[in-house]
């Protein structure tokens, strides 16, 4: 009889999803809702309509993420990460 790993019982998966539409911000509450880490890649093309859309979209990611208790990054100038509850993101402390 073979031992069950307790280190997975469910699959997460991590996603790409573009945020190409200020209406792409329901889908990505969805994906974290269904437990999966969202690895949004490139906010550049909503930014070239409207830099006041990716803020406010941004703004509802996080509000949102806090709310649920999952975590959000930036990477660099064109991604975010963000992550469902009990997957946190590791940040180095700054040193003095």
């Amino acid at each position: 009889m073979q031992a069950q790993s307790t280190y997975m019982k469910t699959t997460i998966y991590i996603k790409a999803v573009p945020l190409r539409y200020f209406s792409d911000v329901e889908k990505i509450k969805e994906e974290l809702k269904n437990g999966n880490i969202i690895l949004i890649v490139k906010i550049t093309p909503l930014a070239k309509k409207s830099i006041e859309d990716v803020k406010e979209a941004i703004m509802q990611l996080k509000d949102y993420v806090n709310k649920e208790g999952g975590d959000i990054a930036r990477l660099g100038e064109e991604r975010i990460i963000i992550t469902p509850p009990k997957v946190k993101i590791w940040r180095e402390k700054a040193r003095k």
